[in-house]
């Protein structure tokens, strides 16, 4: 492979530390190229995240490099994440190369195990990029810091991708945490002399406050530095997509005085919490999280989301009592939702006879039982269901509907429960439903972003707001999801075009 790349020289967003900014930054650098009438191809050679994306293909790869594809106006497609880590818990991951998954790692075996298979994805996805998009440029988003002086020589997503593109580097610090100074001068003064020479430019992430209060300090950064700072970006109301679960401790609510209030389960191997996203912009939806050990309350409806360790994630809600409160929530009427695991869970048993789950049984029966409240049976089987959907729904109202599935499990009722249950779409493997009492439901499905669907969710929600004897929630007044998205990209880049000079380096 050459080493240009693509035409126009490639850029990368690395961070002085994890959760410096970059996927945003990254997007709305695609969006602010994209209004240039640039194709800007989003790229991260490694992830490692749990929140994932299906591509039309049926290939894997995290939410967050297809947020950035949507900021460019591409279509989302493995290629632009070849190595996607899902952490399973006890240090290990599942691998998955070009949007396959090719076996397990310990965290110790990785880079030892691991590193030429996965350089030979990232050079395979390049090459399908530059023939798909021959005049693009190439945006990267890097991982983590690029000085972890322990893993740098087995680096494949940050300095190694770089000097290999030749890329033009930005480095983003995060002003929020404090030691912004510390950070960019200790990152740059781990760096080879090689290495220092790609970064081009600096960002000062989320600022609170008076910029001109920080232009001393954007002035010594230059002078110690001899780069220039591109700009100060502010701290930014508007929620955007988390990208690792551990994002979701800062998440704060819109809508605290909204008329209904809507529990999640933050589930310690929680998956896919990109589910949530259409809920956290509803004007008259108050979603707020509860982890295992929380008091459950008394919410309008509460959700369960998928996880990665669904029988893991089940036996903790046991072992801290929250199980005992989510059952005693539905036989008082509530209103329950589970998606994909958190679908499994509320079923009566969940069967891993393949040890999918890595699960120690205390029987060979290698049954665990559920929550009991839809009657239904979960089987593991071997084969990974991976792929984009559309269907109708057949409950609460009949509507069109699109997401992907992402499971391993084959959920069936069971014979003695199945008067009781109704399909939620036409396709009776996607998901059930059974009445409760006041008006209240139990429900779950396999179709990941089932509630990016305007018109099925306004109906979702109205059965809350019907137990409430609320009125109902008009077409007119309600959000769409896909325009909100939209939106949220066009500001981020409004302001990043408004506070950052990337014409400096582009």
């Amino acid at each position: 492979m050459k080493d240009s790349f693509l035409p126009p020289t490639s850029l990368m967003i690395l961070g002085t530390c994890s959760g410096a900014g970059k996927s945003l930054m990254t997007a709305a650098l695609c969006r602010a190229l994209k209004r240039r009438g640039e194709t800007s191809v989003p790229f991260k050679g490694q992830n490692m995240s749990n929140n994932a994306w299906i591509d039309s293909t049926g290939g894997e790869m995290a939410y967050s490099q297809a947020m950035q594809a949507w900021a460019a106006g591409l279509e989302p497609t493995c290629s632009m994440n070849p190595i996607l880590l899902k952490p399973k818990g006890n240090n290990s991951s599942e691998v998955i190369h070009l949007g396959k998954s090719v076996g397990e790692t310990k965290a110790k075996d990785y880079y030892q195990q691991w590193f030429l298979p996965g350089w030979e994805a990232i050079q395979t996805a390049l090459k399908k990029l530059r023939e798909s998009f021959p005049n693009g440029r190439l945006v990267l988003e890097g991982a983590g810091s690029p000085v972890e002086m322990n893993l740098q020589h087995r680096d494949l997503t940050n300095l190694r991708l770089a000097m290999f593109l030749k890329a033009n580097c930005i480095l983003v610090a995060d002003i929020e945490r404090g030691g912004v100074f510390a950070q960019i001068i200790g990152t740059l003064e781990l760096l080879k002399a090689h290495e220092r020479g790609l970064i081009k430019g600096i960002i000062i992430n989320r600022f609170r406050g008076d910029q001109e209060l920080f232009h001393e300090g954007r002035k010594w950064i230059e002078e110690k530095t001899g780069i220039p700072v591109l700009g100060v970006m502010p701290w930014l109301k508007d929620i955007y997509p988390p990208e690792d679960s551990l994002d979701l401790i800062e998440r704060y609510t819109l809508q605290e005085e909204s008329e209904t209030k809507i529990a999640v389960i933050k589930l310690d191997s929680i998956s896919n919490f990109s589910d949530m996203d259409p809920l956290e912009i509803e004007p008259s939806v108050n979603l707020y999280w509860i982890k295992p050990g929380d008091k459950l309350g008394s919410p309008d409806a509460m959700i369960i989301p998928g996880s990665k360790q669904t029988i893991s994630d089940l036996k903790k809600l046991k072992e801290s009592r929250l199980a005992d409160q989510i059952i005693e929530y539905a036989r008082n009427g509530g209103i329950i939702f589970g998606i994909c695991g958190g679908f499994q869970m509320l079923g009566n048993t969940l069967e891993d006879p393949y040890n999918i789950e890595d699960n120690n049984f205390e029987n060979d029966s290698k049954i665990t039982t559920g929550l009991n409240l839809l009657p239904i049976h979960t089987i593991f089987n071997n084969r990974k269901i991976k792929r984009q959907r559309e269907t109708i729904s057949c409950w609460p109202n009949s509507t069109k509907l699109v997401g992907y599935e992402l499971h391993y499990g084959e959920t069936k009722p069971i014979k003695s429960g199945q008067k009781q249950l109704y399909q939620i779409t036409k396709d009776k493997s996607l998901g059930w439903v059974k009445k409760n009492n006041n008006n209240g439901n139990i429900a779950g499905c396999y179709l990941h972003g089932i509630f990016e669907n305007d018109e099925w969710r306004r109906n979702w929600i109205n059965q809350i707001r019907l137990s409430k004897s609320l009125c109902k929630l008009k077409k007119e007044k309600s959000t769409t999801f896909f325009k909100n998205r939209e939106t949220l990209l066009e500001r981020l880049a409004d302001s990043f075009e408004k506070n950052i000079n990337i014409d400096k380096i582009i």
